[in-house]
């Protein structure tokens, strides 16, 4: 993939692309304690994204076959999730201002030829820090968690 480092990572899901102009979210969290399973928190992640993302004029949908966030057909949020002892690690990458040419090198999440597109590519520009602020916001919410800054 040119100079791009390839990591090996022991989340869910497949090849993916990290880079500058993507908000990272990593979740912590007790499955146990919020009551869900991995499917469950799988869709309760994407809609958060979605409701965030519908709050900006943005109407996006998860696919069942595909997790994730999609406008149209093309990806602008993935999620990757590891469960060990009932506890998660990983989480969602949302795309703000990526250079999307790295995801074309790719199949993104194993589907070829998955388009893949940004906020900024739908004419919206988000800081880092307000996207940040705002999805931890709809996170929190949507799972009823209390916020730590760590």
């Amino acid at each position: 993939p040119g100079t791009i480092p390839v990591v090996q990572s022991d989340r869910g899901g497949q090849i993916t692309y990290h880079g500058p102009g993507q908000l990272i979210a990593y979740l912590l969290l007790d499955l146990k304690s919020l009551n869900r399973g991995i499917r469950g928190l799988v869709t309760d992640m994407e809609q958060s994204v979605i409701g965030l993302l519908a709050q900006y004029g943005i109407s996006a949908t998860a696919r069942p076959d595909a997790p994730g966030v999609y406008v149209d057909e093309s990806k602008i949020a993935a999620l990757g999730l590891r469960v060990r002892r009932g506890y998660t690690y990983h989480g969602l990458a949302l795309n703000l201002d990526p250079d999307l040419e790295p995801f074309t090198r790719i199949d993104p999440c194993g589907h070829k030829g998955q388009a893949v597109t940004s906020l900024k590519e739908l004419g919206l520009n988000m800081s880092l820090e307000q996207a940040g602020d705002k999805l931890a916001e709809r996170l929190c919410s949507d799972l009823e968690l209390v916020p730590m800054v760590v």
